[in-house]
C-alpha cells in the first residue's frame, strides 16, 4: 500500500468508520427507538458479518463498534468495515444497517447527522449508478468538510433497500404504516441503509459499484429470499466467482 494510501485511512479513513456508525444515533435516543425498551432482535437467516472481507482486488476489515453504541442504534443488524483496493491506490468505510423495524431508520441521513458531528455540508447530489451487474443504482452522494484543526473532506454514498426496493429516498418508509411493530418477526418487511464513504469521490463510486451486488445477497429480495443463503453450498461459490470476476474486469 502507498504510503499516501495509508496516510488518507489513518486520518480520514477511521474518522469516517466512526461517523457512519454512529450517525443517527443522537436521534434515535430522542425518540426512544424499541431497542431500549427491551425488544428482541429479529434475525436474518446469514448475519451481514458474513458478507465476504475479500471481494476481487477489495480487502476489508471490521471496524468495531461499542456495545452501547449498537444498543442505541437499534438495528436488528449492521456491517462496519474498512475496505481497501491496494491495486488502484482506493479505500472506502462501508456502513449496512438492517432493521426489521422501519421506524428505527427514521432520521438516519448523513445530512443530518454529519452536521451534528462538526462537519460542513457542501452539498448532495442525486446519482444514478450502475453496479458490477448493470444494476442501475440510485443512490445520494454528499459532500462534507470539517475545517478544523486541520481540513478534512469527505464523500458518502447513501441509499435504502426497502423490501427487496432499492431508493434513495427515505420518504418511501416515512408513513404511519410503517411505525407499526413487527409483531410477526418478517424479515422481508424492513429497510436497510447502505453508505459507502472516503475522502475521494473516485474511490466511493468504485467500491460502491464493485461492491453493492454482494451486500445485497445478504438482504431480503422482493420475494423475501436471501440469496447468499445457505453460505458454502454451490450457488454461493457461483455467485462469489462471478462477482469476483466482474470486479476485476472493472478494476483493469
Amino acid at each position: 500500500m502507498s504510503g499516501r494510501v495509508a496516510y488518507q485511512i489513518t486520518w480520514a479513513g477511521v474518522g469516517a468508520a466512526v461517523l457512519l456508525l454512529l450517525s443517527g444515533v443522537g436521534f434515535r435516543l430522542l425518540a426512544q427507538v424499541p431497542a431500549l425498551a427491551g425488544f428482541s432482535s429479529i434475525e436474518l437467516p446469514i448475519p451481514l458479518g458474513e458478507i465476504p472481507q475479500g471481494l476481487g482486488p477489495w480487502h476489508g476489515r471490521d471496524v468495531p463498534i461499542p456495545e452501547i453504541t449498537q444498543k442505541v442504534a437499534g438495528n436488528d443488524d449492521f456491517l462496519s468495515r474498512l475496505y481497501v483496493n491496494e491495486r488502484a491506490g482506493l479505500w472506502a468505510s462501508l456502513y449496512v444497517a438492517y432493521t426489521a423495524r422501519p421506524r428505527t431508520m427514521l432520521g438516519h441521513r448523513p445530512q443530518i447527522c454529519y452536521p451534528s458531528a462538526g462537519w460542513v455540508h457542501d452539498g448532495t447530489e442525486r446519482i444514478t449508478l450502475r453496479t458490477s451487474f448493470n444494476r442501475e443504482l440510485p443512490c445520494l452522494l454528499h459532500r462534507f468538510h470539517r475545517p478544523t484543526p486541520d481540513r478534512e473532506d469527505i464523500v458518502v454514498l447513501n441509499f435504502y433497500v426497502v423490501n427487496g426496493q432499492l431508493t434513495d429516498d427515505d420518504n418511501v418508509f416515512s408513513g404511519v404504516g410503517w411505525r407499526t411493530p413487527n409483531i410477526d418477526g418478517d424479515i422481508a418487511r424492513y429497510v436497510a441503509q447502505i453508505q459507502v464513504a472516503s475522502a475521494l469521490e473516485n474511490s466511493v463510486r468504485q467500491a460502491a459499484k464493485q461492491l453493492t451486488e454482494r451486500i445485497l445477497d445478504y438482504v431480503p429480495n422482493e420475494h423475501g429470499v436471501v440469496r447468499a443463503a445457505p453460505v458454502g453450498g454451490a450457488k454461493e461459490a457461483a455467485t462469489t466467482q462471478r462477482i469476483d470476476s466482474a470486479c476485476d474486469i472493472q478494476a483493469q
